[in-house]
Order: C-alpha cells, then structure tokens, then sequence
C-alpha cells in the first residue's frame, strides 16, 4: 500500500503540500508534473464565481481525475466563503482564489498527487498560525474565516500556533479533499 504523508505541523500552505507530494515522486514525475501544468492552458485572468472556475477547469487540459479533484476543492472553497458571507454557493465571489495564479498552483498540487497515486494519504494535525492577515477584504484574524470553515468540517489543528498564516482557505480546502485520514 503507497501512503503519502504531509507533514503539517510547521506550515499546511500549498507550497508546503506541494513539495512534499513532489519529493515523493522520481525526478522524472516531477518533471512532468511541471510540464503538465504548464500545458494545461490556466487563463491568467481573474474568475469571480464558481461557475467561472468551473468552466476553466473543463477547458483544460488535465485528465477528468485531475479535473475532479480540482472541481471537488473549489467546491469546498465556494462552500466555505458562502459560510462566511452568509450566502448562497452560488453567489459566492472568489478574490485571491480566483486568479490563474490560485488555480494553477491547485492544478499542479492535484497533478502532482495523480502522479503519486497514493492509496491514502495521511496528514499531521495543521498548523494554521496566529495573528492577522491582509486580504480583499480587509485585515483578517488567523485563521481567517474561509479557512475557518474548512477546518471546521474535521481538520486537526495544531494546539500551538506558529506567527502568520500558515494554512490558507485554498490548502485547507487540498487537504480537506484529499487527506484519508490525521495522525494524533
């Protein structure tokens, strides 16, 4: 059985998740994950609704898996934004998230754990920090209320916090859709 652990403990950011799926993989995987990424044609501009990401994430090219898995965690994220707004799903509005850049980064996290084919993947407890952070909104507590959300759905946090934001409403939503199971 091939387990993928994420180590969590010090930062659940999607660079964070990215790197340890990637040093899982051969050289040569992570190679092509890259190369996949850059090929699947992520828009640069800016998609304001779930619909939006929708459409985009049909229009690339990437396997249905990976389509699914990135369907599946901006579901999450529209889910979790219509918590803290008080809204519909529907209605939710993407800022950061939103961007090519945000679903990009989703898209190569997603690449990269098709590439590992795990059979589960285990997680530590996460760390999500302290303090406040700077957003569209405004100057937020840490965890901000998005990722709030999300970890209220069953993540383990960490009891002791680290400064600054260490798990964003994006990797909780990676780590709520893909993580089988948390460690103590």
């Amino acid at each position: 059985m091939t387990v993928l652990h994420w180590d969590l403990r010090e930062s659940a950011t999607r660079a964070a998740l990215l790197e340890q799926t990637l040093a899982a993989l051969p050289a040569e995987a992570r190679e092509r994950v890259e190369a996949a990424a850059a090929a699947a044609g992520v828009p640069e501009g800016h998609h304001h609704d779930l619909g939006e990401v929708l459409a985009t994430i049909d229009a690339l090219a990437a396997s249905s898996r990976v389509k699914d898995d990135l369907r599946g965690v901006y579901r999450i994220l529209a889910e979790a934004e219509a918590a803290a707004h008080g809204c519909a799903v529907e209605e939710t509005h993407f800022h950061e998230v939103g961007n090519g850049a945000g679903i990009a980064n989703a898209l190569r996290l997603c690449l990269a754990v098709e590439a590992a084919d795990p059979d589960e993947i285990v997680a530590t407890r996460v760390q999500t920090g302290c303090g406040t952070v700077q957003c569209a909104h405004g100057e937020l507590p840490i965890p901000a209320p998005a990722t709030a959300a999300i970890i209220a759905r069953g993540i383990p946090v960490c009891e002791h916090t680290l400064p600054g934001e260490r798990c964003t409403p994006t990797s909780a939503a990676l780590i709520l859709h893909f993580a089988n199971r948390f460690e103590a």
